[in-house]
């Protein structure tokens, strides 16, 4: 791993800033970075995991990207978490009705999203242009872009045999045991190359992966090649927001997997999964006192995001610490 580079980043500097993120929880924290560097006439790129894509009634199906989308344009649902506000479910009732598969929820307003994503893929056009025309249409700031434009799947092994990721995460809500997980088509896939550019700038200020489930959302994205390579030689501070919290998951089944792993459902536990492409981990106040155990530098502070508020605060947080981190060598101790 890099050791943390000199920088001359001062307050006044506009941020420029790399984050990996899966859907809601990594979204949450990506609507913070938005709005921060919108707000400071900085740079943000979202790279987003596409493990999670699939087809589903003929329509290429894309939730991760969709939720950060949605969050970054503020058409997101804070209540479920997923999808847009004040939606509608006329098509679902109708499609039960006639005995369709039911068990995906397809809202109407969503369903706009679906529908001309598969239409325009048919024609030819790459998802990352899809994806940009959308953010540009809606008003959003950052750059969004799939991890990879290349078809790459999760497929969860558990121990009633291989499961795609949507049948055990939606379908099965979760209930089979995890033995392991793979991501076929990643060995094969390219990383977008303006991901891998960003990731090469060197007036980068920091590399962010999101408070996202690490086994199912962001190592999809860390299974591309050169990708590893690629945080590895960036000049900013790779920095990872962990997404456990006082022995618990903030959302989705990231301490279940854990546990079925192996590991243990602590901040601890996350760094260890991340060695060797962090320089620094950032946990909840709450998990403060576990700090010590961890060799890299670590910032203790309030994680917890419920409003947009919360969201720009844990942003800052998170910039003025990588902006520490760049100033000084690496280091052991831990920042509370």
């Amino acid at each position: 791993m890099h050791a943390p580079q000199q920088s001359t980043a001062g307050s006044q500097r506009r941020p420029n800033i790399v984050a990996l993120s899966g859907g809601v929880g990594g979204a949450k924290l990506a609507a913070g970075l938005d709005a921060i560097t919108r707000a400071d006439g900085g740079k943000l790129t979202v790279a987003v995991n596409t493990g999670d894509d699939f087809e589903h009634l003929g329509l290429k199906i894309c939730p991760d990207l969709d939720s950060v989308l949605y969050a970054l344009a503020r058409l997101n649902d804070p209540a479920r978490g997923w999808g847009r506000a004040n939606e509608t479910w006329h098509f679902m009732r109708a499609l039960q009705e006639i005995g369709g598969e039911d068990w995906f929820s397809l809202g109407d307003r969503d369903l706009a999203m679906h529908v001309e994503r598969t239409h325009q893929l048919r024609k030819g056009i790459a998802l990352s242009r899809f994806t940009a025309d959308v953010a540009a249409r809606l008003g959003i700031h950052a750059t969004i872009l799939p991890a990879t434009d290349d078809v790459v799947r999760t497929l969860v092994h558990t121990e009633e045999g291989a499961l795609p990721f949507q049948d055990y995460f939606v379908k099965r809500r979760c209930e089979p045991t995890v033995r392991h997980i793979d991501f076929p088509g990643a060995a094969e896939a390219r990383p977008h190359p303006a991901l891998l550019q960003t990731l090469a700038d060197p007036a980068l200020d920091a590399i962010v992966i999101c408070p996202s489930n690490p086994y199912l959302s962001i190592d999809p994205i860390l299974a591309l090649p050169g990708l590893r390579a690629a945080l590895r030689h960036a000049s900013a501070p790779v920095i990872a927001v962990s997404p456990i919290v006082g022995g618990d998951a903030l959302k989705g089944p990231a301490a279940k997997i854990m546990r079925e792993l192996g590991a243990e459902i602590t901040p601890a536990a996350i760094a260890s999964h991340y060695q060797g492409v962090i320089d620094a981990l950032v946990i909840d106040e709450r998990d403060s006192p576990q700090a010590a155990r961890l060799d890299l530098p670590v910032l203790a502070t309030r994680t917890l995001m419920h409003c947009l508020q919360d969201k720009e605060f844990l942003a800052r947080e998170v910039l003025v610490f990588a902006r520490e981190i760049a100033r000084r060598p690496a280091t052991l101790e831990a920042v509370q």
